[in-house]
């Protein structure tokens, strides 16, 4: 199994501290897919704006079908979060 070096919440600093309150604000908590983005918060900034795009943005798809989408892909590819 591979180990990522990851930024806790309690060591977030500056734009990083911002991307986490706004993933607890979002979901609760900073899940792990997020944390594993932490040495590069460019990348995690860039990676939540697609994700926001992609299922709040205009489609003909509804937001609920996008989330079972979501769903089918990530236990089809045996994610876990």
């Amino acid at each position: 199994m591979a180990w990522l070096k990851t930024i806790a919440e309690d060591e977030a600093s500056g734009r990083l501290r911002k991307l986490y309150d706004a993933a607890t604000v979002r979901a609760g908590r900073v899940f792990g897919i997020l944390r594993a983005m932490s040495l590069s918060p460019r990348i995690l900034d860039a990676s939540m704006t697609l994700y926001g795009a992609a299922v709040l943005g205009p489609s003909s798809v509804s937001r609920r079908e996008r989330e079972i989408l979501a769903v089918v892909v990530s236990r089809t590819n045996h994610c876990h979060y």
